[in-house]
């Protein structure tokens, strides 16, 4: 299938390792000119070499996404790279495990400012980019456990994920007169090489195996490509009716009903 991704162009959070870097492939394999953002520039310049090695117009910027201006700043870099973009992807984010008893003031502002207000600081910037140029689709990796409990130790993560999947369907309302669709995708426990499965996997093959039999119906972690996949089509013309909701990307993983 021809995902009519040709030409557009995809601002990617996080989008130098990890299962943001495999977004940016995957977007760039459909005709997507690429932007990259994250706050190693080596890292950042590295995977633009790697994108353009294979023929992939693509072009990259370090940015705190913590930063007050950082939605701007992306924003102009997109302009002054590629005239504007089409298509956000908010993926960069992170973990502080602790008991919610142990949790500070800060902890949450920390927590809340990486996996939620840096992605709705760039969202609003691309909105207005997206005005302009008739529509677009925003894109926020939230995770299996924004839509149910992830366990002791996890209140940070788990009320960051599921605030971005609450102002995503808010969002998706009020912008779908405009031609912007909003979505998010929730992966389940995912494996690639360097990523935490990855290790523990290595590490404690006999514990993984049984962590896979007791919790992912399909018998496997999933892999970065499949959830590159579903973003990429979700960021397609292909899924023009798709608006306010989160796919799970997660093998059976999840237990909600909703």
């Amino acid at each position: 299938m021809d995902l009519e991704l040709g030409g557009k162009v995809a601002v990617i959070g996080g989008g130098s390792r990890g299962i943001g870097s495999y977004i940016a492939h995957a977007l760039g394999a459909e005709g997507c000119r690429v932007v990259l953002t994250a706050r190693d520039a080596g890292q950042v310049k590295e995977a633009v070499s790697v994108l353009n090695a294979k023929g992939i117009e693509a072009a990259g910027v370090s940015v705190d996404v913590t930063d007050a201006d950082s939605g701007e700043r992306i924003s102009q870099f997109a302009r002054d790279s590629f005239g504007g973009f089409d298509i956000y992807v908010g993926n960069a984010g992170g973990n502080r495990r602790k008991s919610f008893a142990d949790t500070t003031d800060q902890d949450w502002l920390d927590l809340l400012n990486l996996n939620l207000l840096s992605h709705l600081r760039v969202a609003r910037s691309a909105v207005s980019e997206m005005r302009s140029g008739g529509g677009g689709a925003i894109v926020f990796i939230s995770s299996v456990f924004g839509r149910e409990a992830g366990g002791p130790g996890l209140s940070l993560y788990n009320t960051s994920k599921s605030a971005m999947i609450s102002a995503a369907k808010i969002m998706a309302i009020e912008l779908a007169g405009e031609g912007i669709r909003v979505n998010c995708v929730a992966p389940g426990s995912i494996r690639f090489p360097g990523g935490s499965w990855d290790r523990r996997c290595i590490e404690q093959p006999d514990a993984m195996a049984k962590f896979v039999e007791a919790n992912i119906p399909l018998g496997r972690f999933g892999t970065a490509e499949e959830v590159a996949n579903v973003v990429a089509f979700l960021s397609s013309p292909r899924a023009s009716l798709v608006t306010g909701t989160c796919i799970n990307v997660d093998g059976g993983q999840s237990r909600s009903l909703i």
